[in-house]
């Protein structure tokens, strides 16, 4: 079999494989993150946020029609997978191009594939492993340009390489550190082998400003303002470059915050990646691949260009990465970037075991063995990594997001206005809400949204029935500016039940004036302050808002999962809390009631779960001590001292670096003596 056909058959074959492990491992249902909104914006032809993502929005609109699997995120999930299988597939053939078809191509694809992070986000509707896609595209460009034996072949693949540069500027902006290495080093090469002329220039600037086109659809898109959710008004030239280039977002910077680790700490944290995620043998493989590449100006030309643009994209990354790693879930945001670094490392390490079997035949030869025992560590470490990570990878029963969101959507009252707040229920509502046609009578308002000026202008048609009473939520200078505060849009919307989830925008207390916030699950009723307030009634109606059975503690601290199930937790002892923090400024006898109430519920919810997030044992044992103080109202002195003991206990069992231990000692030590004092009065 000719080098050519074993190099297509060897990438055909990786793609396959991998494309199989990815199909059966991908979710049936909405993942987290932003895959809600990348979803909604393609079932809605609407604009995703900053960049927009054109190419991907289009490419997952045109999925939906020609593959309706069991839901929309299935479809879309299903399509990123076959993207990532094509990264795989575009790191081996780099690796045949350059050292020949052989266990290293495998090598380079294989465990780049089945590598934790990579698989993770190859599965879900996100835009990495497009992007993971381009970045394998664009190393076999390179590497066929580079190996090319006559001027004319270079230039067809510079050609080719310029309209794909182009196109991945349509996809994850991260790539132009790739590409403003790539242009200059191919106009180099292109020079020096006397390939470069005016009208090849003006070819190739064609052919890159040709790969740019999909960024029409953003203006059309907002023009048309067909899409019940969109992000952005891009009819404008100022706001089209505002989208375009991540303004609201901060241009360079991964979130509108001011956090900013040392350069060295994040650097450190992405080595302890590779080390982890992709292992040591493969790291030593890459190394070897560096230094074996002076035998030949080829190689050497290669490798230093994967050297430098991982290098120049790992630097700029970690300066420019604003975001908290020590924190687990935005440390989950981070690492998702250096996948496009891991991409490179994967093919050195192809490269580097490639060529120290040539190396070894050539000084000991005996060919086969050395090929075998390549084969046998390519095979053994792709396996190893499976078994590894198969079981955080496999999502394929996993619909944790899809289940939070249409339990909060379904527990709503007829005809709601909700208030999202943040990715968590933003992403998920809007997803079960417009792409599977979930409770139409509801009215969905990002609160984050409603703050840009062209929300409202866009929107409101959208949002029949909800009234905004100013351009944007703005609470200064509200009459300068025709903007509104929240006191505002509340009033306004009063003729239906409005509802927070999660949590008010900080920054705006103008809605304490006329209004309280009564627990209902995740979420939060705004109601008017002289509403009157039944707690009893209250407590009945919320008491079995949603039918959650997944386990306490049952993901993985950087997963959204994880957060969505920490908020079904911690939902169901709101009530119970909020009532223990209003008995605390009431009169006496209001205030015993509450207590009792906030109690009864504590004691319902604690005594129904084995396990449980560990704050509910502080809050029973608080409200059993409040209920003590208020004398007990019908529950015997023993019982309420000897629950508060042994809820404090193993709180602190649980939690013994809180703060506030010290004190939380002393008031057992206290109650165990009254709890003494009243078994002897008791005795005697």
């Amino acid at each position: 079999m000719s080098s050519d056909k074993l190099t297509w058959t060897l990438t055909g074959a990786t793609v396959a494989c991998v494309l199989a492990v990815y199909v059966a491992s991908a979710p049936r249902a909405v993942p987290g993150g932003d895959s809600g909104e990348l979803i909604t914006a393609a079932c809605e032809l609407g604009v995703a946020h900053p960049p927009g993502y054109p190419l991907f929005t289009m490419l997952s609109s045109l999925l939906l029609l020609l593959l309706p699997l069991s839901s929309p995120a299935h479809s879309i999930n299903v399509m990123c997978a076959v993207f990532g299988a094509g990264a795989s597939g575009g790191l081996c053939f780099t690796v045949c191009r350059l050292a020949g078809p052989g266990p290293g191509a495998v090598l380079a694809g294989g465990v780049f594939a089945v590598s934790r992070l990579v698989w993770q986000w190859s599965v879900v509707a996100e835009v990495f492993s497009l992007n993971n896609l381009f970045v394998g595209v664009l190393f076999s460009l390179s590497a066929c340009f580079l190996c090319a034996k006559s001027v004319q072949q270079k230039k067809k693949f510079a050609l080719w390489g310029a309209l794909f540069c182009g196109l991945s500027l349509c996809n994850q902006h991260t790539l132009v550190l790739y590409v403003v290495i790539i242009i200059p080093w191919a106009l180099l090469h292109l020079y020096t082998h006397n390939g470069l002329s005016f009208i090849g220039l003006v070819s190739l600037g064609t052919c890159f400003l040709a790969g740019f086109v999909p960024y029409i659809y953003l203006p059309i898109s907002s023009y048309l303002n067909r899409a019940r959710w969109s992000w952005g008004d891009q009819t404008s030239l100022h706001g089209f470059l505002t989208h375009l280039l991540r303004a609201e977002y901060g241009t360079f910077s991964l979130a509108k915050t001011d956090e900013n680790l040392s350069l060295l700490k994040m650097l450190r944290a992405q080595w302890n990646h590779c080390v982890n995620d992709l292992s040591s043998p493969v790291l030593v493989l890459a190394v070897l691949g560096i230094l074996l590449s002076i035998r030949s100006r080829i190689r050497f030309v290669f490798v230093w260009l994967i050297v430098t643009m991982v290098s120049i994209y790992s630097v700029f990354f970690a300066w420019r990465a604003n975001l908290n790693i020590e924190k687990p879930l935005l440390l989950g945001v981070v690492e998702r970037f250096w996948l496009q670094a891991d991409a490179g490392v994967c093919v050195l390490a192809g490269l580097g075991l490639s060529w120290a079997v040539c190396w070894l035949n050539g000084r000991l030869s005996r060919g086969t063995v050395w090929n075998t025992g390549a084969w046998i560590l390519t095979a053994g470490l792709i396996s190893h990594m499976i078994s590894l990570n198969h079981r955080e990878c496999d999502q394929s029963s996993n619909d944790v997001m899809d289940r939070f969101a249409r339990e909060v959507v379904l527990s709503l009252p007829e005809g709601s206005l909700v208030l999202t707040r943040g990715d968590l229920p933003g992403n998920t509502l809007r997803y079960v809400h417009y792409c599977q046609g979930l409770r139409p009578d509801l009215s969905l308002v990002d609160q984050e949204m409603m703050t840009y000026s062209w929300y409202v202008a866009k929107l409101q048609k959208h949002l029949p029935g909800v009234t905004f009473p100013g351009r944007w939520w703005d609470p200064v200078n509200t009459t300068e500016k025709k903007t509104f505060s929240i006191e505002q849009f509340l009033k306004h919307n009063m003729h239906r039940p409005v509802f927070v989830c999660i949590g008010l925008t900080e920054g705006d207390p103008s809605w304490e004036r006329s209004f309280s916030r009564w627990p209902w699950g995740v979420c939060e009723q705004l109601v008017p302050v002289k509403t009157p307030f039944d707690p009893e009634k209250w407590a009945q109606k919320t008491l079995d808002l949603y039918n959650w059975s997944q386990p306490h503690d049952s993901f993985h601290p950087g997963s959204w999962e994880r957060i969505a199930n920490e908020e079904m937790w911690q939902a169901r002892m709101k009530t119970a809390f909020f009532l223990f923090d209003l008995a605390e400024n009431m009169e006496r006898e209001q205030q015993a009631r509450l207590y009792e109430l906030s109690y009864y519920l504590y004691c319902q919810i604690v005594d129904a779960q084995v396990d449980y997030p560990a704050n509910w044992d502080k809050n029973l044992a608080l409200a059993a001590e409040r209920l003590l103080q208020s004398g007990g109202r019908g529950y015997s002195l023993d019982s309420l001292l000897s629950r508060s003991i042994h809820h404090f206990s193993r709180y602190l069992q649980r939690e013994p670096t809180d703060p506030q231990s010290k004190a939380i000692r002393s008031v057992i030590t206290h109650l165990r003596k009254e709890l003494d004092k009243l078994r002897d009065r008791q005795k005697g």
